[in-house]
């Protein structure tokens, strides 16, 4: 089940497309959906997240906690909506593609996916762009 959450006053519009497609991104990428939050929160709400769990003191624009047991994928990816605003901006993209860009990017890490390396982050990015041709933005 994929639950979407707001800390804030976002609403995600259209949460059964953005659900169905997170579902098939899950199962292209041989796992089953477990439980799976994606929370919506602020700038503020994000930072303390990081400082608590993370000891990091700096503002990002997702992180995610992996609760998957063997194949089912299960976790939270909490997104920022001010870093999506603000990075959508500094890319010249949409909101919608930069919000979808970052619960993509969430999910491919709990898929085991990571971006600390050059090519970690090239497979990432193409991971990202192929699964977000394939929802209707």
């Amino acid at each position: 089940m994929i639950e979407f959450i707001s800390r804030n006053d976002f609403k995600l519009c259209s949460e059964s497309s953005h659900s169905s497609w997170l579902s098939s991104l899950i199962s292209e990428e041989q796992f089953k959906l477990g439980d799976l939050s994606i929370v919506f929160c602020s700038d503020e709400q994000l930072l303390d997240l990081n400082i608590q769990y993370l000891n990091h003191h700096t503002l990002t624009d997702v992180i995610t906690f992996d609760y998957s047991q063997g194949s089912y994928l299960s976790g939270d990816v909490c997104i920022s909506i001010d870093r999506i605003k603000d990075n959508a901006k500094l890319y010249d993209v949409t909101f919608d593609l930069e919000l979808a860009r970052i619960m993509a990017h969430g999910v491919l890490h709990l898929c085991g996916y990571n971006d600390k390396t050059n090519d970690q982050k090239e497979q990432m990015r193409g991971k990202e762009n192929y699964y977000i041709s394939k929802l209707n933005l």
